[in-house]
């Protein structure tokens, strides 16, 4: 993922949704472009056409925070992709100018201390886990496990949630909303290559999804970024039914890049009483497993 491809494609798809009535400008009966010309977005950002047309071809090294900011006014950036913009111009700050900065490797480089783990498996009414900005899930509960079991019984997934959501059937069940969980998904890796350009598992799984899906492969061209904190979402379990679940995405200070994420149903709701069911299955199935592993 090349920085300056990166912040070319950013800029000339924010440009290109706003309609010059949203930036209150004449709209003329003769544009060639969808959205913004350049030199709207320039005026809009008191700026020269020439520098702004530098910034678009993908150099934003050195710019200032004032610039970025006089930007993203008039671009319209909501806060995500303030924070993207920002994350671009901070990569290309951090770029050798003569040289391509070697991709890193990080899948192994962050193991969940235990007291985490006792943690997350303190939480039992609801399903926790950790994941990084790639969507793997690197720590879980038993019923996070449990809720997710489609994701560890296809061993192609390697428990990453991206992977699951394009390339597994099985998504399609388990999310009724399969639609914007799929653009969740993209925009939190989106979001993840504007902060960490260089990693190269997550090269290699955008890389992966972009040839096996046309759906991520264009839901990726549309450069979406955005928070992915809190709300709620509607799940179809294959043990016990619908679950309609509230979720808070918690970044963690000790180890930045990494959220926990812990579903909840609100109380006295049938999704409650749908968790009750899913404990108790998974400890059903927890004892099966116990069973068939002991001999004689």
């Amino acid at each position: 993922m090349d920085n300056r491809e990166e912040v070319r494609e950013f800029l000339t798809s924010r440009r290109a949704r706003i309609t010059p009535e949203q930036a209150g400008l004449p709209s003329g009966t003769r544009r060639r472009v969808p959205g913004l010309r350049r030199s709207e977005v320039a005026a809009l950002a008191d700026m020269s056409v020439e520098y702004y047309a530098k910034l678009e071809r993908g150099s934003l090294a050195g710019v200032s925070p004032a610039v970025l900011e006089a930007l993203a006014r008039a671009l319209r950036l909501d806060d995500a992709e303030r924070a993207h913009l920002a994350n671009l111009a901070q990569a290309a700050d951090g770029s050798d100018a003569l040289t391509r900065p070697r991709r890193r490797r990080t899948r192994d480089q962050w193991t969940p201390h235990r007291s985490l783990q006792w943690t997350l498996d303190a939480i039992t009414a609801g399903p926790a886990f950790v994941r990084n900005g790639r969507m793997d899930v690197l720590a879980a509960n038993r019923l996070f496990r449990a809720f997710y079991t489609d994701v560890y019984a296809t061993p192609g997934n390697q428990h990453n949630l991206a992977r699951f959501t394009f390339l597994d059937p099985a998504s399609r069940r388990f999310y009724p909303d399969w639609d914007t969980f799929a653009g969740v998904a993209v925009a939190i890796l989106r979001t993840e290559a504007g902060r960490n350009p260089h990693d190269k598992d997550l090269h290699d799984l955008v890389g992966e999804l972009c040839t096996r899906s046309d759906e991520f492969r264009t839901r990726w061209g549309a450069h979406d970024v955005r928070h992915h904190g809190t709300g709620t979402k509607r799940f179809h379990h294959q043990a016990v039914g619908d679950l309609t679940l509230a979720y808070e995405g918690l970044e963690m200070a000790a180890a930045p890049g990494l959220t926990l994420t812990v579903y909840t149903a609100e109380p006295g709701s049938p999704s409650e009483e749908g968790l009750r069911l899913l404990a108790s299955w998974a400890a059903t199935q927890d004892a099966d497993a116990r069973k068939s592993s002991t001999p004689g």
